[in-house]
């Protein structure tokens, strides 16, 4: 027998239509304050419907458009709950990320990064690779393999910027 759609949701039963664990759920409520699920007896949970419409908004924007859970929390404050509900009834297209990286894939899209090859042409193995030292300031060493120009573009950017909070951060560097 299937619930009325204005029925209350266990945390199974939500989990189960989100699609997600319900460990998941538990985490979520600690870094998104708007969930509030009501707590019966035993700490057991009841997710009301608008409750489910937000975790859907949440679950889209976390996983379908790739924003990190901070990013998720800003929407939330600025745009608010309903607005991120909406993004789960499909009724809101989200907005894009913003800032250099939007054109980088979502998590988990990107193609893994090439295998480092020993000095005999072999994978050399993760854990025994030698830490590499800081460079002088100053020095800059780009080794790019396999990124685009545009993200070979963006990390130069990276490390330039980095350089130069360096020089204001420490004292003894000098201008």
């Amino acid at each position: 027998m299937e619930k009325s759609p204005d029925a209350f949701r266990t945390i199974s039963e939500a989990a189960e239509e989100l699609d997600v664990p319900q460990h998941v759920l538990r985490f979520w409520e600690t870094r998104f304050s708007q969930i509030k699920p009501m707590k019966r007896a035993g700490g057991r949970r009841y997710y009301r419907p608008a409750d489910v419409e937000l975790l859907k908004g949440i679950r889209s924007l976390l996983y379908r458009e790739g924003y990190t859970i901070r990013g998720v929390q800003k929407i939330l404050k600025e745009d608010g709950a309903s607005y991120v509900a909406g993004v789960g009834r499909g009724e809101i297209e989200p907005r894009k990320r913003e800032g250099e990286m939007a054109s980088a894939p979502p998590p988990g899209m990107s193609k893994p990064a090439p295998r480092v090859k020993g000095a005999k042409g072999e994978a050399a193995p993760a854990a025994e690779a030698p830490a590499q030292p800081l460079l002088p300031l100053g020095e800059v060493r780009v080794v790019v393999n396999r990124l685009s120009e545009n993200h070979a573009d963006m990390l130069r950017a990276a490390l330039r910027d980095l350089g130069d909070a360096r020089r204001i951060l420490d004292p003894s560097q000098g201008r």
